[in-house]
């Protein structure tokens, strides 16, 4: 009978101790990389993008017949 410790992988078929690969040899290149040019930044203006705030910071309320309190659209009667 065995330890506790499972040793019979290394007995099966394929499961022999591998020989270490040869190093990898990094080649010098001839020519160096070319240089990423990054992207110029620009400053956007939001204050002209944002919607009314109120003081928490949420969009203002704002009226509009369309909608009814909810926020649903009113359906206006059909016309005959």
């Amino acid at each position: 009978m065995r330890d506790k410790k499972d040793n019979a992988t290394i007995d099966l078929p394929g499961f022999e101790p591998v020989d270490p690969p040869a190093p990898v040899v990094e080649q010098q290149r001839a020519t160096p990389r070319p240089r990423r040019v990054s992207l110029k930044q620009e400053q956007l203006d939001l204050l002209g993008l944002l919607e009314d705030t109120d003081t928490s910071g949420l969009p203002a309320w704002r009226r509009d017949d369309n909608l009814d309190l909810t926020g649903l659209p009113v359906w206006a009667p059909a016309s005959r």
